[in-house]
C-alpha cells in the first residue's frame, strides 16, 4: 500500500473482534457495527501523538471510509483519537 495522509490525518485499519452471543452464536461482520478500535497504518506530517503500529480507540462516527486493495480503512483526524492502547 502506498498511501500518505495529509497534515493531521491518520489512516486506521479496523481491528476485527469475533463477537459471540451468550448462546454461542457468532455474529457476522455484516450484522454488527464497525469497531471503534483500530491500528494506525499511516500518519500525516503534522501528527504528533500517535505513530504507525499504535492500537487506538476513536470516536464512533468520525472519519471517512476508504478501501485500498480490498481492505477497508478509516481516515480520521488525530483529534478524533480518544486514546492509545498499551
Amino acid at each position: 500500500m502506498n498511501f500518505k495522509p495529509l497534515k493531521e490525518r491518520v489512516l486506521v485499519s479496523y481491528t476485527e473482534e469475533l463477537e459471540k452471543t451468550a448462546g454461542g452464536i457468532y455474529v457476522p461482520d455484516t450484522a454488527k457495527e464497525k469497531p471503534q478500535r483500530g491500528k494506525v497504518e499511516a500518519v500525516g506530517s503534522e501528527v504528533k501523538d500517535v505513530k504507525i503500529g499504535n492500537e487506538v480507540f476513536f470516536d464512533k462516527y468520525s472519519g471517512s471510509k476508504l478501501s485500498i486493495d480490498n481492505v477497508e480503512y478509516l481516515i480520521i483526524k488525530e483529534e478524533d483519537i480518544l486514546g492509545i492502547i498499551e
